[in-house]
């Protein structure tokens, strides 16, 4: 299944929610643009919910990289929450769970980076 998204912001926090396998298609770089987005909007702090996430591939963890690297070089922030058992070992395997703050939930996440 394609990935879906929306993002909204709350609280001056980029939340984008993501829906299917994140396999970095066309949606790749439709995500890294409403990050660039945000930060032109002078957000610095965004949180990926993939709990709706069942897959994500090699180019799938660029994105998260990539995204990540953008809000870094901006002084920012980003926060993985509510990653499924199956991306929660690929995070343990490629040891990004090192590099991404990951919480279990949404509320979570939005309380600890405010």
């Amino acid at each position: 299944m394609k990935a879906a998204f929306e993002s909204n912001v709350q609280g001056g926090i980029l939340i984008l929610k993501i829906k299917g396998d994140l396999i970095g298609d066309e949606s790749g770089p439709q995500l890294v643009g409403m990050v660039s987005d945000g930060l032109q909007e002078n957000i610095k702090k965004c949180i990926v919910d993939l709990s709706q996430v069942r897959y994500i591939s090699s180019s799938g963890i660029g994105v998260l990289i990539t995204i990540l690297t953008k809000m870094r070089n901006a002084d920012g922030e980003v926060y993985l929450t509510s990653p499924s058992e199956h991306v929660k070992k690929l995070l343990i395997i490629t040891k990004l769970n090192n590099i991404f703050t990951v919480f279990d939930t949404l509320e979570d996440a939005l309380n600890q980076s405010r």
